[in-house]
């Protein structure tokens, strides 16, 4: 049974919104329709949306998956156009630290469900109490290094809060698929399933949640995310105007070998 849909759920592009007559929203990223590749349009949604969904008192619980079985597979770079340019720079490292804080600022127990391939934003998944993920899913950072770029945006800081500094580094330093299974060891995933199941587990856990006063469920986030919200004020910034001279540098280093 579906409840009244929020006005803002349908103001966007590249989110799905749905709410149950309990309160429980998913909220999907998707790339028309499709399997989610981030785009500039992307970067700047999630702000706004993740604002009003933290300000909607009528959220109970917070479901982040994505659509047709993956979570965000990849980045349409050319979307955000020139990252040299400082004033193009600008408005992606305010989005970039925005959106952080503002998931953040979700003060209710938020789930993860992560079916397929985690490529992109992981971070955002990290930032739920709980990541339900299926057995054949994968985490990946194919923003970054992978293609000559610093893990500013909140990667490093999310990875290193829930895995420790020295897996966070291997894993963004020396990019490729790391299994649900091992994520699991690693204390970030908290409940491996079967393929396709992911979705379904977190209304489980959902509903269990919604067993507790309200009270002590938006208490109990703002208690448990608050070490992690200091990390991400304090550093997201400076890592994000990093990121941002690496991708200078890689645009000037492209340019001057194809002029060569």
């Amino acid at each position: 049974m579906q409840t009244r849909q929020a006005e803002y759920f349908g103001a966007y592009r590249t989110i799905r919104m749905t709410r149950d007559a309990k309160g429980v929203l998913v909220v999907e990223f998707h790339s028309d329709g499709g399997p989610c590749t981030f785009s500039a349009q992307h970067h700047t949604e999630v702000v706004d949306a993740f604002h009003r969904i933290a300000q909607d008192r009528a959220n109970k619980i917070v479901i982040l998956t994505g659509a047709d079985g993956d979570f965000i597979i990849g980045v349409d770079w050319n979307s955000f156009g020139d990252v040299s340019d400082p004033g193009v720079w600008s408005q992606i490292h305010d989005e970039g630290s925005q959106v952080l804080e503002n998931i953040a600022n979700i003060r209710v127990p938020v789930i993860a469900a992560i079916e397929g391939r985690a490529y992109i934003h992981s971070d955002y998944a990290l930032l739920a109490n709980v990541i339900v993920a299926a057995e054949g899913s994968t985490f990946q950072d194919v923003g970054h290094f992978a293609v000559g770029v610093t893990p500013g945006d909140g990667i490093f800081t999310t990875w290193s809060y829930r895995a420790g500094a020295g897996r966070a580094e291997a894993f963004l330093l020396n990019p490729r698929p790391l299994p649900a299974a091992t994520a699991y060891e690693w204390g970030v995933v908290a409940e491996v399933v079967p393929n396709g199941q992911a979705l379904t587990r977190a209304r489980e856990l959902a509903a269990l949640y919604l067993k507790a006063p309200e009270v002590t469920r938006r208490d109990t986030r703002i208690h448990f995310i608050q070490p992690l919200k200091e990390r991400i004020v304090r550093e997201v910034g400076y890592g994000l105007s990093l990121e941002g001279a690496s991708s200078a540098a890689l645009l000037r280093s492209k340019a001057k070998n194809e002029a060569a």
